[in-house]
């Protein structure tokens, strides 16, 4: 009978034993219930007990009455006995489920340990029909080979008899002549004929005489039986109660997020038919500059283990390894496996927050890998804060990430708390630091590879300084595609978004500057907006006023401002294609330029003469910016 069969058998006959419990408890209470005297009647009773009787209660009628208690009461009393009996049932179906689930549990533990124990017995006979066939293999080559060796010395030795017996048959027909010759010879009449043949017969019975003829067999009638050397089918025989050394395991690949920092999680396979006691997984790092001397190879650990899976610790981060594994038993160790590389989780991204850019919509977040080898992605999380400064609980990511910057879709007025992970097959890194991006409005810094060499840029890298030192002869002279070489200026990385940007630029009245935006291939060795691809706001000293020019392309139109402006707003409109300049103290709007901006600006900031100026972004726009 099929062990589930008995197992199903047997439950079910508990849980109808259970319920049939169940059932006679709630009769036993009913009948408790009937079977209690009506109210009003005596509770009193008097036993007498019988020489051959049982214990017999009668009620006594005549005695006196006893107090009986109010109706309220007595239901109460009735209600408790109820709930406690309720109570107890309620603990027994319990005691008997719980019975029932170990039953179950052990029921299956028995089926696996069936299943197992067929498992090993359809191999051991495998095992034992394997060895026997190979044993009736070997008998029947060593039959073969002695019939055949049999068979040779049989036909050697008949040769060699056939041989003997022809030698003897022509001796015997020599004989025969002879002695015929002989006796022809000596019945001869003829005196003269009998002395010329008696001479050469005598000669030949002489040289006949001589002639040696073999009367021993030249064979032996026995045959060789030298003694089987069966020593390869007794150990055959031996090793059938031998187990066999297992063969050379399977590592398997790194599967996704099997690792940590410090730490792989390996996994390897065995046949089926193999008997193993332990494994022995070794492991090393690989190292790039390791030369192909394996004696300046990095030294092997060794682990053992009972199962398929082991989990190595004290790695280091994002780094390979090579691992191979070998299965050992009580006949020996089998082959080492192939070898598998596995790599560790990589280190936490370091986001270089001065080359992080925002704007009301968006946000260009850049980081550093912090990795040697290369990783295969990374993802960048985010979270709202709340009006109280508290993180959301909610934290969106982005995945696939392939390169060190991401540009993220945000909305607008809130703040974002961002981290960045960096991803490899053995799974995510630590979340990186975490960084604020508030989406108020356009935040940048000044990219400091681009300034011309007498420009100094503050730590906080939003203001710019031009000293009274003369321009040096190698400044002058330096050859650098990206730093500005005759115009003394910066740019700023304004993130490449399509929407608006608003930013705010402090100078003083003695301070000569241009201050607008440039295409990024803008020649370096060109003024702002003396090109098609800059344009700026122009501060120019006079020894009679103040002028003001609004230059794209050398060409300025023909404008006077009253009051000069010491906070000067710049409004970037990409879907209206406009950049605009304003007087922030006045909300004054001082000039517009109309373009579709084809390829994306950044701010630019120049100086004329010894001077500085203050940029302020990371502002809401005002209202007046973009009317």
């Amino acid at each position: 009978m099929d062990l589930f069969e008995i197992r199903g058998g047997t439950l079910d006959v508990i849980a109808e034993e259970a319920e049939h419990q169940d059932l006679s408890r709630d009769s036993t209470i009913m009948a408790d219930r009937e079977a209690r005297p009506p109210r009003g009647v005596s509770t009193f009773q008097r036993f007498s007990v019988g020489t051959n009787e049982s214990l017999h209660f009668e009620p006594c009628e005549d005695s006196l009455p006893s107090p009986t208690p109010p109706e309220d009461e007595l239901d109460d009393d009735n209600v408790f006995r109820e709930g406690e009996t309720e109570g107890e049932i309620v603990t027994v179906r319990n005691r008997l489920q719980g019975k029932v689930a170990e039953m179950e549990n052990f029921a299956g533990h028995l089926e696996e340990i069936f299943l197992t124990v067929e498992e090993n017995f359809g191999r051991q006979e495998q095992h034992l029909e394997q060895h026997y066939n190979d044993v009736l293999l070997t008998l029947s080559q060593r039959y073969d080979e002695r019939a055949a060796g049999l068979e040779e010395e049989k036909k050697g030795k008949l040769e060699a008899l056939y041989k003997q017996l022809l030698a003897c048959g022509r001796a015997m027909d020599a004989s025969k002549e002879l002695i015929e010759t002989a006796q022809k010879v000596y019945r001869s009449q003829d005196k003269r004929l009998f002395l010329k043949a008696v001479m050469p017969t005598i000669k030949r019975i002489e040289d006949f005489a001589k002639e040696e003829v073999e009367l021993t067999l030249s064979t032996s009638l026995e045959f060789n039986t030298p003694l089987s050397d069966m020593s390869d089918v007794k150990t055959m025989m031996d090793s059938i109660n031998v187990v066999p050394a297992p063969s050379a395991p399977v590592i398997n690949p790194q599967m996704p997020n099997s690792a940590s920092q410090t730490s792989l999680r390996v996994c390897w396979s065995l046949f089926s038919d193999d008997t193993v006691e332990y494994y022995e997984l070794y492991y090393r790092p690989v190292l790039e500059d390791t030369p192909a001397d394996s004696s300046c190879a990095p030294p092997v650990s060794k682990v053992k283990v009972k199962e398929t899976h082991c989990t190595v610790a004290d790695l280091l981060p994002n780094a390979q390894y090579e691992l191979w594994v070998t299965a050992t038993n009580t006949t020996g160790i089998s082959p080492a496996s192939e070898k598998a590389l596995y790599m560790t989780v990589p280190s936490p991204p370091v986001i270089k927050q001065r080359e992080c850019t925002s704007c009301p919509e968006a946000a260009l977040i850049r980081w550093e890998s912090g990795n040697t080898n290369p990783v295969d992605s990374y993802t960048v999380e985010l979270s709202e804060m709340g009006t109280d400064a508290t993180e959301n609980a909610i934290t969106e990511s982005i995945v696939a990430v392939p390169t060190c910057q991401c540009v993220i879709q945000l909305q607008t007025g809130r703040r974002y708390l961002i981290s960045v992970r960096a991803v490899n097959i053995g799974g995510p890194s630590d979340r990186s630091e975490v960084i604020t991006v508030s989406t108020t409005g356009t935040l940048f810094y000044l990219l400091e590879e681009t300034a011309h060499s007498c420009l100094s840029i503050s730590e906080d890298g939003f203001t710019i300084f031009y000293g009274d030192e003369e321009l040096p002869i190698s400044a002058m002279a330096l050859d650098d595609n990206n730093t500005f070489s005759r115009c003394v200026a910066v740019l700023g990385d304004l993130i490449p978004v399509r929407g608006r940007h608003y930013w705010e630029v402090e100078v003083d009245d003695g301070t000569e500057f241009r201050i607008g935006v440039a295409s990024e291939d803008m020649e370096r060795n060109s003024y702002l907006g003396a090109n098609n691809t800059s344009w700026c706001m122009r501060h120019i000293l006079t020894p009679s006023r103040h002028k003001f020019e609004f230059l794209h392309g050398g060409c300025s139109p023909d404008l006077r401002i009253t009051v000069n402006p010491v906070r000067v707003g710049v409004a970037l409109d990409y879907e209206r294609g406009t950049l605009s300049f304003f007087n922030v103290d006045l909300e004054q709007h001082l000039h517009t330029f109309h373009c579709n901006f084809p390829k994306y600006v950044q701010p630019c900031f120049g100086l004329d003469n010894p001077g500085a100026l203050t940029v302020h972004n990371g502002i809401e726009a005002p209202e007046y910016a973009f009317i």
